[in-house]
């Protein structure tokens, strides 16, 4: 069982900034990738950010430039912060991790979710 605790979420004024932090704890084996996605209401979830172990980052187009995600590998977190923010960042954020075991395939965690609400 993995768990991942994620926290700064919160309401902030269109073109300010805030961060995102998941910690993951329990029984990992390996963490090849880790993630941001985000659901809005009425849309689908999307990936915003991931990050492999080896540092490798992929990001959804239209946080390219404002939003960097990093993790540490020694402390099992992965943190996103989010500049310039819009109204259309608006949604519920969630930490995905994927945990690779040898013996068992790869498991894929999720987060509760945290929400980000951008509006004046």
């Amino acid at each position: 069982q993995v768990q991942l605790v994620e926290s700064g979420g919160g309401l902030v004024q269109p073109g300010g900034s805030l961060r995102l932090s998941c910690a993951a704890s329990g029984t990992i084996f390996s963490i090849i990738r880790m993630a941001w996605y985000r659901q809005a209401p009425g849309k689908p979830r999307e990936l915003v950010a991931s990050i492999t172990g080896g540092g490798r980052t992929n990001y959804v187009d239209s946080v390219k430039g404002r939003f960097t995600i990093s993790r540490d590998n020694a402390k099992n977190t992965v943190s996103l912060q989010m500049n310039s923010l819009t109204p259309e960042d608006t949604a519920v954020y969630y930490c995905n991790v994927d945990n690779y075991s040898t013996n068992r395939g790869t498991y894929h965690h999720w987060g509760q979710g945290t929400q980000v609400s951008v509006s004046s």
